[in-house]
């Protein structure tokens, strides 16, 4: 192939891209309209069916493949994959109890098993997908997951392995809600997918699966974008949940064995920062398929401008960040009430979604009431420009528990906005001493010192705006951005590797024609 000539990539997303906003939907809007000779198709995973995308879609988006993990009605249901409709009905209509017996039940044991083993094979893990996703070629995927078949084979092979590890006791809801887990993750292999040349990968976990369809049928190159470590913040999520101990445990070995199977059949790993290469090589991946690429920003759009006439003389903290966990907009408040002691008058301006996670929201909320900061700390909302929105601060702030190379850090600084933020991710990395301050996560007290720091100290806060923007444009442009992003593309469009293993193909299709 002459790389030169316009190409096609899968970018596969999760709760992003193009229907909702946050840093990874930045990041995939700027590849999507500044890569000129790609063809893109979007492979989007969401929760329910989404009805109209957030951004307009550039000329370089051919299609969008929406899959709704968690429609109370299948994704072939509510959408056409491009495969007559009778073809799924007539999987449907198929008896295949035999089927599911002899030759998917060995299989989905191998599968589980495969996840509570210590020593787990990652070929032997990546052969379960593929032999998986043949099955579900010719036989139907409802009626194979929530066959008594499978699901007393669950039960039994965790019952077992928890009986012999001396863990607790695991309910039958606790069996059901795994097996659910199960049901609603792996639903992509039932949904075939145009040829591309290249599958772009923006989390490293169970999105990975159209990516290995494409593998298994074209030898299709897998390039993997690591933005916050998928592994690393399912991790902090599963901990802090209210799970049982058995789903916290069975939930942390499944997400871990499928990172695992991501790094090991991705041709190039990009991580977005240093930090994240710890990660990768604790959970297997080669460190010669890795590479970083720092998110670049448009400085042109992102730069300084006069302060809202409403807002002078208000000494303001602005912050984009969508409300939920990852951002603990909780140590940000209470950085707020430290601020407040100071400077009465303060205000925060949080622009970003507040329905991402309606709980949470509500958990801040009621913070906010409880420190008597209705009138200081602002739930802004949407913003439409956010380009616009750090000009509205003095600084910025961050107290994310978990991020890649936040790209508010960059917009920030590009405005010539300093920023005050917690060391995660590639944080530091962007930001260094000239630019602002780094502190520890959930320092609530360190970060409001540091704001207080920051807006009595007129020359500092000037001097810390002037270095921002030159760091942005000596080392983040977007230029800069997509250059390697093109150049990475190129690299992986060498003589392709073939995947799938013809003998053990034979052999699947030979015992699925005998049977």
């Amino acid at each position: 192939m002459n790389v030169k000539e316009k190409y096609s990539v899968l970018m596969i997303l999760e709760g992003t891209y193009p229907f909702n906003g946050g840093g990874v939907s930045t990041w995939a809007d700027m590849l999507c309209n500044k890569i000129k000779n790609v063809d893109y198709t979007l492979y989007s995973i969401n929760a329910n069916l989404e009805l109209t995308p957030k951004y307009k879609l550039s000329k370089n988006v051919n299609e969008v493949i929406q899959v709704p993990l968690w429609s109370p009605l299948e994704p072939q249901e509510l959408i056409n994959y491009g495969s007559p409709y009778f073809e799924f009905a007539e999987r449907k209509e198929n008896d295949n109890e035999l089927q599911i017996l002899e030759v998917f039940l060995p299989i989905f044991e191998r599968f589980i098993t495969s996840i509570y083993t210590e020593t787990r094979n990652r070929d032997d893990f990546d052969m379960t997908f593929f032999e998986m996703w043949q099955f579900f070629q010719k036989n139907d995927y409802k009626k194979t997951m929530k066959s008594s078949i499978i699901w007393n084979s669950f039960c039994h092979i965790v019952t077992e392995v928890i009986e012999n590890e001396n863990d607790e006791d695991v309910s039958l809801y606790d069996l059901t809600v795994g097996m659910r887990w199960l049901y609603r993750f792996l639903i992509p292999l039932s949904i075939d997918i145009p040829k591309v040349d290249i599958s772009h990968l923006t989390i490293s976990g169970f999105p990975v699966i159209p990516a290995l369809i494409l593998k298994y049928k074209y030898g299709t190159p897998i390039i993997a974008t690591e933005h916050g470590v998928f592994i690393r913040e399912r991790l902090l999520a599963i901990n802090s949940s209210e799970y049982s101990f058995f789903l916290k445990k069975f939930l942390i070995k499944l997400s871990e064995c499928v990172t695992e199977l991501v790094y090991h059949k991705a041709d190039l790993i990009l991580s977005v920062n240093k930090f994240n290469i710890i990660w990768e090589k604790l959970y297997g991946a080669n460190p010669k398929n890795i590479e970083v690429i720092y998110n670049g920003i448009d400085h042109e759009l992102f730069k300084p401008v006069p302060k809202p006439e409403h807002l002078i003389g208000i000494p303001t903290v602005v912050a984009a960040a969508r409300i939920f966990e990852l951002k603990d907009i909780i140590t940000m408040i209470k950085s707020c009430a430290i601020v407040k002691m100071e400077i009465p008058n303060i205000k925060y301006l949080v622009y970003g979604d507040n329905n991402a996670v309606p709980e949470y929201t509500l958990e801040c909320e009621t913070l906010i009431h409880d420190l008597g900061l209705k009138n200081n700390f602002i739930l802004a909302g949407f913003h439409d420009k956010p380009n616009l929105i750090f000009s509205e601060g003095d600084i910025s702030i961050l107290t994310s528990i978990s991020e890649g190379f936040p790209y508010t850090i960059l917009e920030s600084m590009s405005c010539g906005i300093p920023v005050v933020a917690t060391d995660v991710g590639g944080v530091s990395e962007a930001l260094d001493a000239n630019c602002g301050f780094i502190c520890k996560p959930k320092d609530y007290v360190d970060i409001g010192n540091k704001v207080i720091e920051l807006l009595k100290n007129d020359v500092l806060r000037t001097q810390m705006g002037i270095n921002s923007r030159k760091k942005i444009l000596d080392n983040f442009t977007i230029e800069k951005f997509i250059s390697e992003y093109e150049n990475a593309y190129e690299s992986v469009l060498a003589p392709k590797r073939i995947e799938i293993e013809t003998p053990e193909v034979f052999e699947l299709e030979t015992h699925q024609e005998a049977s």
